[in-house]
């Protein structure tokens, strides 16, 4: 999840290298450094972490023992550590202590210690002392300011737990670690296991915690600051006789919006304690907030979240319920698996991210059924397949080999995919074998390592079906999407599977174990086990015929045109996951070639009437989504406004629109959703002048001071006005608004709407002018991004990132941030732009973190162009003609 490795951070090494680093030659040559896996000679056992956390200071130190068994005699020892500046290093053997040369010997964290002579096989111990500096992005021990006051988390997935401690950084070694913290006096401190004591020694505050129950190195945490705290318990349930000790840990400016947090994340525990039938995993809970953190992290007993994601109260927006209620019980879900239950590599973190995923929404929706969670796993999946579909790409579980490649395992293919598929087979098997099978698969590996195999073995022995293993194996272990061409023959339907490629591509031949599930409209579904190229199903019913019933499946559908238009008819009436199914397997087909823009168009129309408002977007969306790649000329682009009027402005009538704070508090959550989509399509895409109007005052109002002009629920299409509205004195103001606010939502959507303005002027600035002190690194990175991304200012982006991308890229960043960088061109729309990104990017990224999602952003624009030149003035045509 989170890698990094700069050019200083090299050059580092060299600066702090300590004396002793080269008093040492070896008299043999050095065996290889590990590109991915360590050898295995040494076992940990134990890790002992001694760490002083002053976030007002620019660096921590520490100091580290290690227990382990070394398993042959040797001259080297190779672990893990990134950029420490090493004070004194020994290890002790075989009675005596041993002053190794040590030498980070690969960027990754890989260093090496070396011996004058082998070290004998047997138990030895590894002691450390060294200092780094904080990092300013969230990866390894970062810090942030915040109001006036400094703090400091971890986040060490995937391997950044090396920038923190000296370590055998990798999933597959779980081991108890007995951490200690030293920090300024009166701060609170947070770690895994409970706190045992607080004294003080040499003017800090030393504070101890209980040793932790086995964990991997990605999982331990450390946060210190002066933090807010809320305190409570989880009452026992029938799989765990005590409380659970449970707090939410913030920064100070969130201290009166945290029982919303502390009561959710009671009953989502409960939860997921009858799924899994077991008790929580470990002796405590903690979920902590920090602003910067970009989504949410599952270290054991000690939870990590973006303050947006837990900072809230019963008056927020039903979008931020949503997403609370999915990622905590995300999560917590990785409790039991993922961190009780740990992949023994990376290769196998699809098993941890996507059922944690499937079992996010699954636990959301069972917390408050009313906020229509479960839909989101659906509309996640299909939004997979947009990656899934590229030539350029990886299947669910991929060999992990080195590790720039472990980052890139971190993707919509892993959570999406992974999780939508999970989903088909828990419906394909039967809500309660699944679960049982889940049951069996945590029991045999408590408190250790398991493996995908593992994992299809409990499932086949749950479901007593051995075909189940080959049909999971062929979405895990392959890379697509299953294409099913339905074909009429006589009273029964003739399907073929096949890939999915977009206009111009050819992807290989692929075949999957498909659980195909179709029903006719009026009827109920039937189901089978597609393992042949070809299949014939008789069915029953005069409806349309809904291929993909519930939505749940994981492939793309093709039908005869009189049998789409017949679904596109009924799509008002569809359940929300088949309309969200007919809406991407519609837009599928034109980018194959295939569905007219009339189909496209009256699919949106119908869609639009959808109650489901997962799925009543979804036509509208595809049209606008040509609309920004440039597909529509000024007649297109008329007719695409009137459609947007035509559809949301009754809506909208018959809705209401009172922008006030609390408005709408204590309506039903998806009647508010339909409201937030119908005003921001009216207000930015169907240019509604009297609603626009109406959003820039109450917006200015609440900018001036009256906090209750505007809610929360307005903040993205009211600021986006704003600044489209008031140009670039505009922008600079809200931007200066922003940087002064410690809100969790307003700061970081003000920030948003300044960087995608789509404004030349304000682009201009973004990139070549404004610096301010209180801008985070990843703030300022988002800015970039978001003139780099939008398509007013798309082009003046890219002219800055061909100069630039060398500093952008080196500049931190945190999760996901370089590997997921090279996306950020993926919205141009033109073969000689993906070959200009091609030239300029691919050398800079041959074998490194951010590869593939290069070749997927150069596939995207090359297919993008292809489709352009041949399907765009057929789009624009259509759209002109709508009234």
């Amino acid at each position: 999840m989170y890698w990094k490795v700069t050019a200083a951070a090299v050059l580092a090494l060299a600066v702090h290298a300590p004396a002793w680093a080269e008093t040492v030659a070896p008299a043999t040559a050095a065996p290889t450094v590990p590109a991915g896996k360590l050898t295995g000679q040494v076992q940990p056992q134990a890790y002992r972490l001694d760490l002083t956390i002053d976030p007002r200071q620019e660096r921590f130190s520490g100091k580290t023992e290690i227990d382990a068994v070394l398993k042959d005699a040797s001259r080297t020892i190779d672990l893990h550590w990134r950029d420490l500046n090493l004070q004194s290093v020994e290890v002790l053997a075989g009675g005596q202590v041993l002053k190794p040369a040590a030498q980070q010997v690969d960027p990754t964290g890989v260093g090496r210690l070396t011996f004058a002579e082998a070290v004998p096989s047997g138990p030895i111990t590894l002691r450390f002392a060294y200092d780094a500096p904080f990092q300013t992005a969230p990866s390894g021990l970062f810090r942030v300011k915040v109001a006036d006051e400094w703090y400091a988390w971890t986040q060490l997935q995937s391997i950044d737990g090396r920038g923190v401690f000296p370590s055998f950084d990798e999933p597959g070694f779980k081991t108890p670690f007995t951490v200690t913290l030293r920090t300024p006096p009166g701060q609170t401190a947070v770690s895994n296991a409970p706190q045992t004591g607080v004294t003080r020694e040499g003017g800090l505050d030393v504070h101890t915690f209980a040793p932790t129950l086995p964990l991997p190195t990605y999982l331990v945490a450390a946060m210190v600051g002066p933090f807010a705290v809320v305190e409570g318990t989880v009452p026992p349930s029938p799989q765990r006789a005590k409380p659970l000790p449970l707090r939410i840990i913030s920064p100070k400016p969130n201290a009166d919006r945290l029982s919303f947090a502390l009561e959710g994340s009671k009953e989502i525990v409960r939860l997921l304690e009858a799924y899994f039938n077991d008790a929580f995993p470990y002796p405590k809970l903690d979920q902590i907030t920090s602003p910067i953190m970009p989504g949410a992290m599952e270290n054991a007993g000690a939870d990590l979240y973006n303050d947006a994601i837990i900072v809230m109260d019963e008056k927020t927006t039903t979008s931020q319920k949503r997403t609370f209620g999915m990622v905590v019980a995300h999560e917590l879900a990785h409790q039991w698996f993922g961190d009780l239950v740990t992949p023994a590599w990376w290769d196998d973190i699809w098993l941890n991210e996507s059922f944690a995923n499937w079992m996010g929404f699954r636990i959301g929706d069972e917390w408050r059924p009313a906020l229509n969670i479960r839909a989101g796993a659906v509309q996640e999946g299909f939004q997979a397949m947009r990656t899934d579909a590229l030539v350029a790409g990886r299947p669910i579980r991929q060999p992990i080999e080195t590790n720039a490649q472990i980052d890139e395992a971190f993707d919509s293919i892993t959570y999406g995919k992974g999780g939508h598929v999970v989903a088909m087979i828990a419906g394909y098997m039967g809500d309660d074998k699944f679960r049982e099978g889940v049951r069996r698969y945590m029991a045999a590996h408590r408190y250790g390592n398991a493996t995908s195999t593992d994992f299809f073995k409990a499932m086949a022995e749950a479901s007593g079906d051995a075909r189940i293993v080959p049909a999971m194996q062929s979405f895990t272990d392959q890379q697509g999407v299953p294409l099913l061409t339905f074909a009429r023959a006589g009273k029964s339907w003739q399907v073929s599977q096949s890939r999915y490629a977009r206009l111009g591509a050819t992807p290989p031949e692929t075949r999957w174990g498909i659980p195909l599930c179709l029903r006719t409209t009026g009827a109920a579904p039937q189901c089978q086990l597609m393992t042949e190229a070809k299949a014939t199903i008789s069915y029953s019913g005069k409806g349309a015929l809904v291929p993909n019933a519930g939505g749940t499946g994981y492939y793309r559908f093709e039908l005869p045109a009189a049998e789409w238009d017949k679904l596109i008819a009924v799509a008002d009436r569809l359940p929300g996951g088949e309309a969200q199914a007919l809406a991407d397997s519609l837009d599928a087909s034109f980018k194959a070639g295939r569905a007219t823009p009339a189909q496209l168009i009256s699919a949106a129309r119908r869609l639009a009437l959808q109650a489901d408002s997962y799925a009543n977007g979804t036509g509208i969306a595809a049209l606008a989504s040509y609309a920004e790649a440039g597909f529509l000329d000024d007649a297109g682009k008329a007719g695409f406004q009137r459609l947007v009027n035509a559809v949301y402005a009754p809506r909208l009538k018959q809705l209401g629109f009172d922008p006030r704070a609390g408005a709408y508090a204590g309506h039903p959550p998806e009647e508010t959703q339909r409201r937030q989509q119908a005003v921001g399509y009216l207000a930015r895409k169907g240019g509604d002048a009297a609603l626009r109007a109406q959003l820039l005052a109450a917006t200015r109002a609440y900018l001036a001071g009256d906090r209750q002009a505007l809610d929360g629920a307005w903040f993205g299409p009211g600021l986006a006005v704003v600044v489209e509205e008031g140009g670039l004195a505009a922008a600079k103001d809200l931007a200066d608004r922003a940087l002064g606010s410690t809100d969790p939502v307003f700061r970081p959507v003000a920030l948003g709407a300044v960087g995608g303005s789509g404004q030349a002027e304000i682009g201009r600035w973004i990139l070549d002018q404004f610096q301010d002190s209180r801008l985070r690194t990843s703030e300022r990175q988002g800015l970039i991004r978001g003139v780099v991304e939008s398509a007013g200012t798309r082009d003046l982006g890219w002219d800055w990132l061909k100069a630039n991308y060398d500093r952008l890229a080196n500049s931190g960043g945190g999760i996901f941030f370089a590997s997921r960088l090279p996306e950020s061109v993926a919205g141009n729309c033109s073969v000689a732009r993906a070959e200009e990104i091609a030239s300029l990017l691919r050398p800079k990224l041959q074998g490194k973190t951010g590869a593939l999602g290069l070749e997927r952003a150069i596939e995207r624009v090359r297919s993008c162009g292809m489709l352009k030149d041949a399907r765009a003035a057929a789009l624009s045509a259509a759209l002109a003609k709508v009234k």
